[in-house]
């Protein structure tokens, strides 16, 4: 509890001294960098705080210069403090729409290419999709956690098909990522987190192009995701094999 509460309240202290002053400079220049470094600095500071060691494997694979959507599992809230600051340049993410009604954060979600989404309405998550196309040709990153929904178990739940969608639309390469850990240090519904090891682990990026179908790029996504989890929690790993028999004969 008190890691969390240390977390809660550098983020707390630390991002409203800040954002006095780059606030005012977003709303007034229209750019976000200079806020969205300094959020992004403050979040992994936060969860490092609070005891978290935070591990990146494999970005050297990526282009720096280069823009991709990220498509990651999710099993804890401390998942995106530890994941966003850990991509090169600034990656954009779909938030729900009533953030958007507030009048200062609306404004400032809307400069930072942040895309609305309503989850409970179909239309609007293709409207979604579209307004995240968008987002993707000015050469703006999309991160996307394909489930959905966090997971209660730390094992991948069913991957949502519009992140798919997106990504042979826009014909840009995926990049599966797996955060492994974090569901033990904090998983869904405890507010208590523990210290620990979290490894983000950046998969080979996928060129859409070189599948035939939005199935067959799910099923790769969904196979290098699965296979940076922990081995109790791959999906292979909760098949339960029946036991040897005399009347059991070899495969081959």
């Amino acid at each position: 509890m008190i890691r969390t509460i240390a977390m809660l309240a550098f983020w707390g202290i630390a991002l409203p001294l800040t954002s006095v002053f780059l606030i005012p400079w977003t709303l007034l220049t229209g750019d976000i960098r200079a806020l969205y470094h300094t959020c992004m600095w403050g979040a992994l500071r936060g969860v490092q705080l609070a005891g978290v060691r935070v591990r990146a494997v494999g970005r050297e694979k990526l282009d720096p210069t280069g823009t991709y959507i990220f498509m990651s599992n999710h099993a804890s809230n401390i998942d995106p403090p530890l994941m966003l600051p850990l991509i090169p340049r600034r990656t954009s993410v779909m938030a729900k729409q009533e953030l958007f009604t507030y009048p200062l954060l609306g404004t400032i979600m809307k400069i930072g290419a942040l895309v609305p989404v309503d989850r409970e309405n179909r239309d609007a998550g293709i409207a979604a999709v579209e307004a995240a196309g968008k987002v993707i040709r000015q050469g703006i990153n999309m991160t996307i956690y394909v489930e959905g929904k966090r997971s209660s178990d730390g094992k991948l739940l069913p991957f949502k098909k519009g992140p798919f969608y997106l990504a042979t639309e826009c014909n840009v390469p995926v990049v599966p990522v797996t955060i492994s850990g974090s569901y033990y240090v904090m998983p869904k519904g405890r507010f208590a987190l523990k210290s620990g090891e979290v490894k983000v682990i950046f998969h080979d990026p996928i060129k859409p192009q070189t599948f035939t179908s939005r199935e067959a790029l799910m099923e790769q996504v969904r196979r290098a995701i699965d296979s940076g989890l922990p081995k109790e929690l791959q999906e292979h790993a909760s098949v339960t094999q029946a036991p040897a028999s005399g009347n059991t004969r070899d495969p081959a």
